[in-house]
């Protein structure tokens, strides 16, 4: 006769254990916490509670809290919820991280044979957001509180106060000495020459604008018939004067008042 077949019992033991765990692992994987999801620009998200997505720019700024109304779906454990399109009473609420910019593509087009190309970079904008809650049967999301301000002390605003008033006289003090020193420079400006009856359009000539022309006008110089009549002498001094280096002969402005003053 044949001998009975001999069992580790050790063996065995550690079959079943190992079973064991395998069946409490999976039913780990049943269990699902609880998600939501959402709809918005045009794209579905899978949310979760703390988690971060990044989602089509939205109109918010970082630190702001922004609600995701339609809701395709929620799940909460083993129940499900799915919506017709979407569940009612329920939304998602996260609060704004970040406004940026996805990486570089190139957008790149061309037709044969046509001599046609075109090369464009884009970066998609984007908002990444951190989901806070999930919210169902028509919950409204609890509000902030708002952080407490610490009282300041008196003695350092008393100290600021008369620092702060100094920092505009300060800023004040260059530009009311440039102003003085531009007013002294106007005045200092003495006619050059003996201004005629009538007055030319001086800033038909090229390079000569607005403040160019009252400048001229100061000299005494209002008409073409002047310029056309400049000395080398006269071109010399009104260089000196209003530091041209050589502005006028450069700019042809004999030749320029002639031809206006032919029109």
């Amino acid at each position: 006769m044949g001998q009975a077949p001999e069992f580790d019992l050790n063996a065995t033991g550690a079959l079943e254990s190992q079973k064991a765990c395998a069946g409490v692992k999976n039913e780990k994987k049943d269990v699902r916490d609880m998600f939501a999801v959402i709809k918005t620009g045009g794209k579905q998200y899978t949310v979760a509670a703390d988690d971060l997505v990044k989602v089509e720019k939205l109109d918010a700024e970082a630190g702001s809290t922004v609600t995701f109304d339609e809701v395709l779906m929620v799940g909460n454990g083993t129940d499900t919820t799915v919506g017709a399109p979407t569940v009612e009473g329920a939304s998602v609420v996260a609060e704004v991280v970040d406004q940026g910019r996805g990486r570089k593509i190139i957008v790149f087009k061309k037709r044969r044979r046509q001599n046609s190309r075109r090369r464009n970079g884009h970066r998609q904008s984007f908002t990444l957001v951190k989901v806070t809650d999930i919210l169902t049967g028509g919950a409204k999301p609890a509000k902030k509180a708002a952080p407490k301000k610490a009282a300041p002390k008196a003695e350092p605003e008393a100290e600021a106060a008369p620092a702060a008033e100094a920092a505009p006289k300060a800023e004040e003090a260059p530009k009311a000495a440039a102003a003085k020193e531009t007013k002294k420079e106007d005045a200092a400006v003495e006619p050059l020459f003996t201004a005629p009856d009538g007055k030319d359009d001086l800033k038909k000539i090229s390079g000569v604008g607005p403040v160019l022309e009252k400048k001229l006008n100061a000299l005494g110089i209002t008409t073409y018939e002047q310029i056309v009549n400049f000395s080398a002498e006269d071109i010399a001094r009104v260089d000196e004067v209003l530091n041209f280096k050589g502005r006028i002969e450069r700019d042809n402005w004999v030749e320029q008042a002639k031809e206006l003053a032919g029109q």
